[in-house]
């Protein structure tokens, strides 16, 4: 990474960019004239963005569970943009571990908050300085399913709702500082997610014991086949990342947002609905009513 980079335009840096719906994002940014960093999994990942953006998007291999690796990232950003700083911030990566609350291990939970809070937190503090010197804007990926969480599905909806608060307390600690912090609520997506979620179903499912098996192998079943067909009609990712590339842009900045029809039919669902209807719809949801 160069040590300065010379530019007049805006400058983003999205978590997740190198697949998926976090790929579309920051290929969006970079035909908008942004300068996008971004992390990625693979070298693989690195040299298909860099070819895919002709060279506006430069991504680093990053594990967002390790603090440090996060902090060299930013810190390389950081470095390059200068005293220019960093205009956008785009946390989207976040992983998903479906399964009865019963049957997973410990650990596969620690593990979806490692990343979807703990490595949320890291870059956005990692990223603080950068922004406040252009008065940027946070952007933080969630689900619908964090304010109406589904059966099967409780750490996502557990991490996202989590980092939904810390996105209401980081808005009002960084509002001296000219900082917005933006809630964008995702609804089902057709993105590299679906494959990866029917693989994850599969996983738990052929994990399953006998004894767990006969407890939650049929409801489990229902619920797979339900959230597989959820998400492959969901909304087509580039169009997703459009949405979010508005909610990034949009001035005033709103504080959460819908991205999807259905995830503005589920927000105005969490704030409608009375206890017991919403106890009913997530069973209907998944097929369990």
């Amino acid at each position: 990474m160069p040590s300065t980079i010379q530019h007049s335009g805006r400058s983003a840096a999205v978590t997740g960019a190198g697949s998926g719906l976090g790929r579309d994002i920051a290929l969006g940014l970079a035909a908008k004239g942004y300068i996008v960093f971004g992390t990625a999994m693979s070298a693989t990942e690195v040299q298909d963005l860099k070819d895919a953006s002709g060279g506006r998007v430069s991504l680093t291999v990053c594990d967002m569970t390790k603090e440090q690796a996060v902090k060299a990232w930013a810190g390389g950003v950081s470095d390059a943009l200068g005293d220019a700083g960093l205009d956008l911030l785009i946390n989207n990566a976040g992983i998903l571990t479906p399964g009865p609350i019963e049957l997973l291990p410990l650990d596969a939970i620690r593990r979806e908050f490692d990343v979807n809070v703990f490595g949320a937190l890291s870059v956005i503090n990692a990223f603080l300085p950068a922004l406040r010197k252009t008065r940027g804007r946070i952007v933080q990926i969630s689900t619908w399913t964090a304010s109406i969480p589904l059966p099967f599905n409780g750490p996502s909806g557990a991490s996202k709702a989590a980092m939904e608060v810390f996105a209401a307390v980081y808005r009002a600690e960084l509002k001296s500082f000219g900082i917005d912090v933006v809630v964008a609520a995702a609804g089902n997506m057709k993105t590299g997610g679906p494959a990866k979620t029917a693989a994850a179903l599969a996983h738990v499912a052929d994990g399953m014991t006998t004894e767990q098996r006969e407890l939650y192998g049929q409801s489990f079943s229902t619920f797979a086949d339900k959230l597989n067909s959820m998400q492959g009609a969901g909304l087509e990712s580039v169009l997703a990342a459009k949405r979010v590339i508005e909610l990034a842009e949009q001035v005033p900045a709103p504080s959460i947002a819908p991205v999807g029809d259905d995830a503005a039919e589920m927000l105005r669902t969490a704030r409608e609905m009375p206890d017991a209807e919403q106890d009913a719809l997530r069973l209907q949801m998944v097929g369990l009513g």
